[in-house]
């Protein structure tokens, strides 16, 4: 058996400790953790010092961490607020950055910039809703009327873009049509799950023993949670489809049971983020920076000449949407909502690792990608926020779809 060193996992564990601490201890620099720790990896990575490699036990927490990743963001997916016209103008803003981001990807692939123009336009479908909530509760916008729009359109896009991902991109399908049958026999799956889950509670004996373990070192819901996202992340794998989908799903699952306040507990989604965001997660983005081939980038051609390209098109892709809130928010709140929407990262890391593998995107093209997403997070939330705090206040405002005040979003971090 060949020896496992721990080198690796120590030099990212104290990235994943000093970029935090460092931001609080500088407070004037408003930079999201997650840009200094993809930094921070491309340093100690082969590109600049070579001090770090990723070996299996980085590949397994960057792994784990993707998987973290994805099951908050779609805890973060409000099912009881994605009706009405709120959907009506989620889904029309998504699809109208679907049209945006194919003419963007075949006119990049036209001129010979890029060799997967689907992946591309899929790629800048996304918004990373872990970044801008964050952002609208900052700017006391998140229970308002365009908090609730942003919202909406963004958790549309997240789940639209990772089906269309698994969709058109999973590396062990035979076909789009045989795939589909597989998202469709998963979705089941998940569906039966759930199901299943939620007649728990009509169960006295399993509930009392539920409550009884879940603030003891059994913690008993945090460990039913890993469970699950493992689960379904497993079982993804044996349908030939992608780890992100089966940790969205179990992220969207665990919402729902929250719904039948099963699941529910003071502290529930502050344990899960304490383990994924103090965990897990760090290590998922300073691997992406050590995996990150900035050298191909700065090789010459046309790689570096792609970063403003592709931060343009992710201005234009989600940001065009945008145009559909002016009636209800007016000009400065929808220009603002163009710029969160167009924010996007770790869906990039991920899908651009997945072109890599399947080897339809270049080191060079994927590098550009993700140095153009890093700029979004930069960039874009800071504007957002001069427009939002430049202009007046508005009170929140109320769910018209049930009649009752909007509820308060949670922070998350990105």
């Amino acid at each position: 058996m060949p020896e496992i060193t721990l080198t690796g996992v120590f030099i990212v564990a104290a990235i994943a400790f000093a970029v935090p601490l460092g931001l609080g201890l500088l407070p004037a620099v408003r930079v999201p953790s997650v840009v200094l720790e993809i930094g921070a990896g491309i340093l100690v990575g082969p590109a600049v010092f070579g001090l770090v490699e990723v070996d299996l036990p980085l590949r397994v927490l960057a792994l784990l961490g993707l998987a973290f990743l994805l099951l908050l963001a779609g805890l973060e997916i409000d099912i009881d607020h994605l009706r009405g016209p709120r959907l009506r103008s989620a889904a029309a803003g998504f699809v109208i950055s679907l049209a945006v981001a194919l003419g963007i990807g075949f006119g990049l692939y036209a001129a010979g910039l890029v060799e997967a123009p689907l992946l591309v336009a899929i790629i800048l479908s996304a918004t990373s809703l872990g970044i801008v909530i964050p952002v609208l509760t900052d700017a006391g916008r998140a229970g308002t009327t365009l908090g609730q729009l942003v919202i909406a359109a963004s958790s549309i896009a997240d789940f639209g873009a990772i089906i269309l991902l698994s969709l058109f991109f999973s590396g062990d399908s035979s076909g789009v049509g045989s795939t589909l049958f597989l998202i469709g026999a998963f979705v089941a799956l998940v569906v039966v799950t759930g199901v299943a889950l939620g007649g728990v509670e009509h169960s006295r004996r399993l509930s009392s023993a539920l409550r009884r373990l879940q603030d003891t070192s059994a913690q008993i819901r945090v460990r039913g949670a890993f469970l699950l996202l493992v689960g379904l992340v497993v079982v993804a794998q044996l349908f030939g489809l992608e780890v992100i989908l089966g940790a969205f799903f179990a992220g969207a699952m665990l919402r729902l049971l929250d719904r039948d306040e099963m699941m529910t507990h003071a502290g529930f989604h502050t344990k899960l983020q304490a383990v994924g965001f103090g965990i897990f997660i760090p290590f998922f983005f300073v691997t992406s920076g050590i995996q990150l081939d900035v050298r191909a980038l700065f090789s010459g051609g046309s790689a570096l000449a792609l970063v403003p390209v592709f931060l343009i098109a992710l201005l234009l892709a989600r940001g065009v949407p945008a145009i559909l809130y002016r009636p209800m928010v007016g000009n400065r709140d929808s220009l603002a909502a163009g710029l969160l929407q167009a924010t996007s990262l770790p869906f990039i890391v991920a899908a651009t690792g997945i072109g890599m593998g399947l080897g339809i995107m270049s080191p060079a093209v994927g590098a550009a990608m993700v140095v153009a997403g890093l700029l979004s997070v930069v960039l874009f939330p800071l504007g957002a926020l001069m427009l939002l705090r430049a202009g007046p206040k508005p009170a929140a405002t109320r769910d018209t779809d049930q009649g009752r005040p909007a509820p308060i979003i949670r922070q998350e971090r990105p």
